[in-house]
């Protein structure tokens, strides 16, 4: 059964709504939401990637998902049944609902791991370069990332979902991260308690420490609460967007590219062939000095911090 991705609809419509958007904030007196060269860097990576991304796809749909789909789902006696003994699903309106949820399942970890793991962080950090969160901002996609998302999808086919149906799942994944990257969207009452809404999209895209590595939900936040990822959007705190550690420019090969550049710096004066391994594949910020930390240690930091002056201010007198 053939599907189209949603994302061939999505495309135009984020144009028209990054426009819309443009407009609404330069005649409201929110100048400072969009950069006109922050857009155009944006512009440039985002049209890269609907260059790239199809071409990958074809290769991940076809290849990836179809060769896994097969292998684990043959055909035997005309019947389509798993290896582990049941058979494969079909398009029945519940397994839809399934896949959704296993790919929104998946998304939780492939953007996990794209915070947690250096390497992946070089390909990821692109998305969170902009010190803007605009919708805009959200067509900042890093071109590598590309390349090795698919892998953490292979499993879905595997169990037996339609590779198309995946494809299209992702698709719908993808639309809905889009609208999440706007500030003109205020807190929605009980459905915070279930979906991934703009206001924890704003704490995903901090660089504040306490907002750091949070909120890495696609639809829903189940996840992040399961996981100890989920941080709830505090009005107190003076948000701060991008990332700590900036690329400080607008050209898109070099925001494309920065971390990986840094990382073969750092791998290139280890000492040790362990330390080379860890600032490639452990966490943003790894040192085997301590001269620069990791996003759980800054937050461990903070939190003791907090608390001796909490303690401070409590032990003097009135």
């Amino acid at each position: 059964m053939d599907f189209t991705n949603p994302l061939v609809y999505g495309v135009p419509c984020f144009i028209a709504f990054i426009l819309l958007e443009l407009t609404y904030s330069k005649t409201h007196g929110d100048d400072q939401l969009y950069n006109w060269k922050d857009l155009a860097a944006s512009g440039f990576m985002g049209i890269g990637s609907a260059i790239i991304a199809p071409l990958i796809k074809v290769v991940s749909a076809i290849v990836i998902f179809e060769y896994t789909y097969e292998l684990f789902n043959p055909v035997t006696d005309g019947v389509r049944a798993n290896v582990l003994g049941y058979s494969s699903f079909g398009y029945v309106w519940y397994v839809w609902i399934f896949c959704q949820l296993a790919d929104d399942f998946t998304y939780y970890w492939f953007h996990r791991a794209n915070h947690e793991i250096r390497i992946l962080w070089a390909a990821h950090i692109v998305h969170h370069s902009s010190e803007n969160f605009n919708l805009g901002t959200a067509i900042r996609n890093g071109w590598f990332t590309i390349f090795y998302k698919p892998l953490f999808y292979m499993w879905m086919p595997a169990i037996g979902f339609p590779p198309e149906m995946v494809v299209v799942c992702l698709g719908i994944e993808a639309l809905w991260q889009f609208q999440l990257h706007s500030v003109y969207i205020p807190k929605l009452g009980f459905l915070e308690k279930i979906f991934n809404t703009h206001t924890m999209h704003q704490v995903h895209h901090a660089q504040n420490v306490e907002y750091l590595d949070k909120n890495h939900g696609g639809f829903l936040n189940i996840f992040d609460k399961m996981f100890g990822t989920w941080k709830e959007y505090d009005e107190n705190i003076d948000v701060k967007y991008g990332v700590t550690h900036a690329p400080d420019t607008y050209n898109p090969v070099v925001i494309l590219t920065h971390e990986f550049k840094d990382i073969y710096l750092d791998v290139k004066r280890s000492k040790k062939f362990s330390h080379a391994l860890m600032y490639i594949f452990g966490p943003p910020g790894w040192s085997p000095d301590g001269s620069t930390l990791t996003v759980k240690q800054q937050q461990r930091l903070l939190k003791k911090e907090s608390k001796s002056t909490a303690e401070v201010s409590f032990s003097q007198p009135n």
